[in-house]
């Protein structure tokens, strides 16, 4: 027991260090990927063929593929290919390498979303703005958009909550990360090694953090409740 009580501080540093990694990470990731994701909506939608087409085929391509495979393709594959890594070895580099591969994958799974979100809304309601003299961008708006932010709520907050612990998955190329600083206590880290309860910890941190994100996603959609759809 006295040890435990030794070691916790130690410990209970080494995680708030490494979840704070993880918040970075998670708050880059939907600050690009939210965007980005609606701007490849608006290509796989496209009446241009050529660039639907292709813009069709790389989401495909990125949901079918495993994100550990292309956060280890973005990490090393520009050093094996080109003998010249575009990232360096500090843990900024791994940074921005995961931002990179994690904006790219969410980006691709919100555009699904926005783009069933888009094409949920009845196109009468698009006619009848037409009728009114409105423009495309009005008609995107102010019928299009506050209907469709309705819509997507319950299907963004699952993924929202998945990039939660998906962000684990960014310790494959060393990103120092909860969970990597979590598996150190096991190894060795700070003069304690083959300890597993600091691994355990990390879930509370996961759980408090998705739990706090569950509320505020159950309070948008009570905001959201005068869209009756």
């Amino acid at each position: 027991m006295s040890t435990f009580i030794e070691q916790f501080p130690v410990v209970f540093n080494s995680l708030n260090i490494g979840f704070l990694q993880t918040l970075k990470l998670f708050a880059v990731t939907l600050l690009g990927a939210l965007p980005l994701g609606l701007i490849i909506a608006f290509g796989s939608m496209s009446s241009f063929k050529p660039l639907s087409v292709l813009v069709r085929g790389f989401v495909w391509i990125i949901r079918g593929t495993p994100l550990m495979i292309q956060l280890m393709i973005i990490y090393y594959f520009p050093g094996i290919m080109f003998n010249n890594p575009i990232w360096n070895g500090m843990e900024d580099g791994r940074f921005v390498a995961a931002s990179v591969a994690f904006i790219i994958n969410y980006a691709c799974y919100f555009s699904e979303i926005y783009r069933g979100g888009i094409q949920g809304v009845p196109i009468g309601q698009v006619e009848a703005g037409q009728v009114l003299g409105l423009s495309k961008n009005q008609i995107f708006f102010k019928i299009t958009l506050l209907q469709m932010i309705k819509r997507i709520v319950p299907p963004l907050s699952n993924e929202v909550i998945t990039l939660v612990k998906d962000t684990s998955l960014a310790r494959i190329i060393a990103f120092q990360e909860i969970v990597w600083a979590g598996d150190s206590f096991m190894t060795g880290s700070h003069g304690i090694s083959g300890q597993l309860w600091p691994l355990f910890f990390t879930a509370v941190y996961y759980l408090a953090f998705s739990g706090v994100l569950t509320l505020l996603f159950n309070y948008t959609e009570k905001k959201l409740s005068y869209f009756k759809i």
